[in-house]
Parts: structure tokens; sequence; C-alpha cells
């Protein structure tokens, strides 16, 4: 890391600081702050804000958690945000990716939505959301073709909550990779546990 954490456990310096990180630490239990929020609390606002933000956008959206999990995995692997795909990973694995398409979100090139059918171990929406997610990572505009490829599978509010947890982690990698939260960079996905 960068930067020192702070201390944890955390010595806020009045009411409003500790009101923040007991929202914090409600979000995160039963597990303890993790080194992102460690960091965060550098700046209790940001840190309040961001734990209000990420914790909409883990627990409030629509999105099936493979799908959700498969998107921030690709964003990961794109941003090489090793610490992310370390947490985010086997949570995709936990919501039921197999292996082969877990190979498919780990791999390093480009993911282009050209074929009708995706590769094997990815239904057509996991294919479209990791193509989606590609594309806003790399390039930050996304083609006609693969934007009318995820209408046709998703309903607005779902096209909405993908866009934004694609965008949400984008931030959140590279925070991560920027500061080396979790001491993380240049390990590679294989390494990073």
């Amino acid at each position: 890391m960068r930067l020192p954490y702070t201390p944890n456990p955390p010595t806020p310096s009045s009411p409003t600081e500790a009101a923040v990180v007991a929202r914090i630490a409600a979000r995160r239990a039963p597990r303890p702050l993790q080194p992102l929020d460690l960091t965060l609390l550098h700046s209790p606002p940001v840190a309040d804000g961001w734990n209000a933000f990420l914790g909409a956008i883990r627990t409030q959206t629509t999105i099936p958690a493979d799908l959700r999990e498969l998107a921030i995995s690709r964003v990961a692997v794109v941003n090489r945000a090793w610490y992310e795909w370390m947490h985010h990973a086997p949570l995709a694995v936990a919501a039921g990716v197999g292996e082969a398409g877990m190979a498919v979100a780990k791999g390093v090139g480009a993911l282009v939505l050209e074929a009708e059918e995706g590769p094997a171990g990815l239904s057509e929406r996991q294919w479209v959301v990791l193509c989606f997610a590609d594309e806003m990572t790399r390039n930050v505009e996304v083609r006609e073709t693969t934007f009318e490829r995820l209408r046709g599978l998703f309903e607005e509010r779902e096209v909405v909550e993908l866009t934004a947890t694609i965008a949400c982690y984008n931030m959140v990698s590279r925070f991560l990779v920027a500061l080396d939260v979790g001491e993380k960079n240049g390990l590679g996905p294989d390494a990073a546990h």
C-alpha cells in the first residue's frame, strides 16, 4: 500500500466519524473492516459516500449474482485489479459460474461480441454481460451492436443497474490499483489469493 492504513480498529475523532465507521462495519458484518475500508477512512466523508454507493450496487439491484460478479471480475482483469479479482471471482463461482466461464472472464484479450452464441460454459446473458463490461472498461464507449444485444436480453432497469455496477467497479479498481490497496499489484489473477 502506498499510504499507511488507518488504525484497526479505527479511532474516529468525532461522533460523526464514529457513525461513518459504524455504517461501514454494519455493511461489512460479519466480516471485519477490509484494507479498502482502512484506506478510505483517511477521508471519512468519502468513505461514507463510497459505503452507501457500494452498498446499493451490491445489495439493492435486481441483477443476479452470477452476472454481477462476472461483470466485476471482468473489470478486475481488464484493469489488473487483482485485489478486486481475489474478492469477486470466488463470488462468481459461488453464484454458479463454472470453470470454463471463469477462464473466459480471466482472459487478457479483448472480448468481442460477434457470434450469436458465446463460448462454452457461459449462458447468452453471461457472455453479453462480459462483453459489455469489457467494452465499457477498455473503450468507455460501447458499440451499438453490443448494446442492442444487451438491450434485447435485459429490461431497462437491469441495463441501468449493470451499467452502474460496471462503472462503479471501474472506480473501485482504479482506486485499488493507484494506491496498491491489499498489496496485489503486479501479481496476476492466479497469484492474487
